[in-house]
């Protein structure tokens, strides 16, 4: 896969007010790339800097080995999905999605075969005469998007899209969306805060925190390798467990913590005994009812969650340390009450280490 578009140390300011700060980057040709971040971590600022609308304070944006800095936005291959649709209520259907192809001069037979081609594929065939206010906020959002298709961009931009609609109609929509960029074959740069979402739609994902990319990877990259507790806490549900290193035996990390003595697979490079450090760990990982010679561990429980698919048990540890273990209600039945005793075991290939500041 060749890149198609490559941030050179773009950063951003505004008087003394730090957005960005040397973003690095390089997205792939058709692939679906998500920025995720949280509110006011600058997620917004950097796709409209791709997009045209915002000037870096410094930095390079290069397109297909060129630097477009200076490009105006109509002269980019690029067109942008806003959240609030930005459809004009004056106009229908067929006319919104067609509007930059008559700004093109394209002849009529030609605008007529490129949005009868793009209706199809968003399925809005029977709907091109309505106008927006007669539409559902799903079938806006795909108006939207086939406007933004229908001039053949070479990259779509999309700023938090789902962001105004319910939970299930959002959920609808990531499929279409994860569908649609298949069948179009065109580079996707997806801006959300929220997770799941990331998770679901993404080829790759840039995390942004603190004005830079804490992390780039394939979601499961992200999900199982963090390279900060911050990321671990951020990108999914964590139990982070503060902790000194007890001793290191080969390959083994024996560390002392408020729930005992937890062996881990020693993977790293960066541990030394004595330092203080926070064993992270997702609630799925943890076992129930295994009991074993080492990271075996009695505890009661401070209360059961269940949420249809799952079951999240709350653990309770000294020193006031809440243990998450999820368990999935199709493989496992298990009968569980509020201050039941239970055994859990901490499989040592499982969960990070991150050295404490």
């Amino acid at each position: 896969m060749s890149s198609i578009l490559e941030l050179q140390n773009i950063s951003k300011n505004y008087a003394s007010s730090i957005v960005l700060k040397d973003i690095n980057l390089t997205i792939e040709n058709n692939e679906f790339f998500t920025i995720l971040g949280s509110s006011g971590s600058g997620k917004s600022t950097l796709i409209r800097i791709i997009g045209g609308f915002v000037k870096p304070s410094s930095g390079n944006l290069i397109f297909n080995n060129k630097v477009i800095n200076e490009e105006p936005i109509f002269k980019r291959p690029f067109n942008t999905v806003f959240q609030d649709y930005a459809l004009f209520p004056n106009m229908n259907v067929y006319n919104n999605i067609g509007f930059g192809l008559k700004i093109r001069k394209l002849d009529p037979k030609t605008i007529t075969d490129k949005v009868e081609e793009v209706l199809s594929i968003v399925g809005l065939n029977d709907f091109k005469k309505r106008m927006p206010h007669e539409l559902s906020g799903g079938q806006q959002q795909r108006v939207a998007l086939a406007r933004a298709i229908v001039c053949e961009p070479k990259v779509i931009l999309l700023d938090e899209p789902l962001g105004a609609l319910d939970a299930e109609l959002r959920k609808q929509m990531q499929l279409f969306l994860k569908d649609i960029q298949k069948k179009i074959k065109t580079t996707f740069i997806f801006i959300t805060h929220d997770q799941e979402e990331a998770i679901f739609l993404s080829d790759r994902i840039a995390v942004l925190n603190n004005h830079q990319f804490e992390q780039v990877g394939t979601p499961k990259e992200l999900y199982y390798k963090p390279k900060s507790k911050y990321l671990a806490s951020f990108f999914g549900e964590c139990n982070l467990i503060e902790g000194t290193v007890d001793h290191i035996n080969n390959d083994i990390i024996t560390i002392d913590t408020a729930v005992g003595k937890i062996n881990i697979k020693n993977k790293y490079k960066n541990i030394s005994q004595k330092q203080n450090i926070t064993f992270a760990i997702r609630p799925e990982q943890i076992f129930l009812n295994q009991k074993k010679d080492n990271n075996s561990f009695s505890t009661n429980v401070d209360r059961v969650e269940f949420k249809g698919a799952v079951t999240n048990i709350i653990l309770d540890f000294p020193k006031n340390i809440k243990i998450k273990v999820q368990i999935n209600n199709a493989e496992q039945q298990i009968a569980i009450d509020e201050n039941d005793q239970f055994n859990i075991y901490f499989d040592p290939n499982f969960g990070n280490l991150f050295v404490n500041d």
